[in-house]
């Protein structure tokens, strides 16, 4: 039996911040709660972290670098050709075929709003991210337009998710899935 590697100490932190907020809001972010929730002395917590500012930034960077790891696999997991990417954005954005954990939506959810109630430039890393991710969907072989109503069409299944607005059934999903794929066509 193998034992998991330890947590560092900076992703501890990183976790911890992320639980406060989704708990708390960013008013409850606070450098010494943070080092609480993660078990570390606030002068370790600032080893890492020098300012509130900092924490925030680092978690909206490690959440671009989820959203750039998700990304890549998807359109990896998808068949080569015209379309391949806005495949992979509808199959990540409907949550087919594995689905982003609701504790991992929940907490990127408060960590887009808590940047962006603290500093919206702190979401620069999310928005260089999905730039990166508008310029694969312009070279995707679709006719124009087609693409970024996929785009579009998941990034709004995401914000109704985010903010509780809605949630598709099982049924809906396939027929979304369905009236979306036609701008895309089918598999190579």
């Amino acid at each position: 039996m193998t034992d998991d590697p330890p947590v560092s100490a900076r992703t501890r932190i990183l976790d911890a911040a992320e639980t406060l907020v989704r708990a708390r809001g960013v008013g409850g972010l606070t450098l010494d709660a943070a080092a609480q929730t993660a078990g570390v002395s606030k002068g370790g917590l600032l080893y890492h972290f020098a300012s509130k500012e900092a924490l925030l930034d680092a978690l909206l960077k490690r959440l671009a670098a989820f959203i750039q790891e998700d990304f890549e696999a998807g359109v990896a997991a998808e068949p080569e050709g015209p379309g391949r990417v806005a495949r992979a954005m509808l199959a990540w954005s409907l949550g087919l075929p594995r689905e982003m954990s609701d504790e991992r939506c929940d907490r990127a959810a408060a960590v887009f709003l808590a940047a962006f109630h603290h500093d919206p430039a702190l979401l620069d890393p999310v928005r260089a991210q999905f730039a990166r991710m508008r310029e694969a969907v312009a070279a995707d072989g679709l006719p124009p337009g087609h693409g970024m109503a996929i785009m579009a069409a998941g990034d709004g299944l995401f914000m109704a998710r985010i903010f509780g607005l809605y949630t598709l059934e099982q049924a809906e999903r396939q027929t979304v899935l369905a009236a979306l794929s036609t701008l895309i066509g089918p598999k190579p």
